[in-house]
């Protein structure tokens, strides 16, 4: 298996298969496909993972490519303006992603929940209380929203992030939700009530906006 990153703002992965390859990937994300790839859409994981899935905002299916002879080339988009970024997970590495980062995966690689431990950071944060978790040893493809800012936190360092912003981090790292400080922040910043503190050690990939963010500034603009 060969996959490539092509583009931008607006990339695609191209995958070129061997006879019996495949991989899995999120609904909708796909572009193009040769007429030796085999599509099969299905609740991956059984019915409860599958539903679990829908808790996270993402669909009940995934959907399956394999090849079914020869060499096939198969073409997956983000499905925002974006980074596509590819992962080379370990046997028992395990990564805690934001809620619509999954794109495709080989399967060897399980997606399942993730549960923030912090009732606080469930509560206010800006991914909520549920996130994604990949585990096993296997290529996994993510996107995320803007430009892509790759951080390694010493042992205890610690930064403050606002909520939308977090993308991926390694569960080494301790993840929070603090109540921003300062009358004149709250009264007239526009930051919201509460930023998100990492804290090392462990490495996270950090977004430089969201598709929600996006949208609110230009219908702001919009109906001026």
């Amino acid at each position: 298996m060969i996959a490539k990153i092509n583009g931008k703002l607006l990339q695609t992965v191209n995958f070129e298969l061997h006879k019996n390859e495949s991989i899995y990937a999120q609904t909708g994300s796909f572009s193009w496909m040769s007429d030796n790839i085999e599509m099969d859409t299905n609740a991956k994981g059984g019915f409860f993972k599958s539903l679990g899935r829908i808790f996270t905002g993402e669909s009940f299916f995934l959907t399956t490519f394999r090849c079914t002879s020869s060499k096939g080339i198969l073409t997956l988009s983000n499905r925002f303006p974006g980074k596509i970024i590819e992962i080379n997970l370990k046997k028992g590495e395990e990564l805690i992603i934001q809620k619509t980062a999954f794109l495709a995966a080989t399967h060897g690689v399980e997606l399942s929940l993730h549960f923030t431990k912090r009732f606080g950071a469930g509560l206010f944060g800006g991914e909520g209380f549920i996130l994604q978790k990949v585990k096993g040893e296997g290529k996994i493809w993510l996107e995320l929203s803007g430009e892509v800012s790759e951080i390694v936190l010493e042992k205890d360092q610690e930064l403050k992030i606002d909520t939308s912003l977090i993308g991926i981090f390694e569960p080494s790292i301790s993840y929070n939700v603090k109540f921003i400080k300062g009358f004149k922040n709250l009264l007239f910043g526009a930051e919201g009530l509460f930023f998100a503190t990492l804290k090392g050690p462990g490495k996270m990939w950090l977004q430089s906006t969201t598709i929600n963010n996006l949208a609110k500034e230009l219908s702001r603009r919009i109906t001026k």
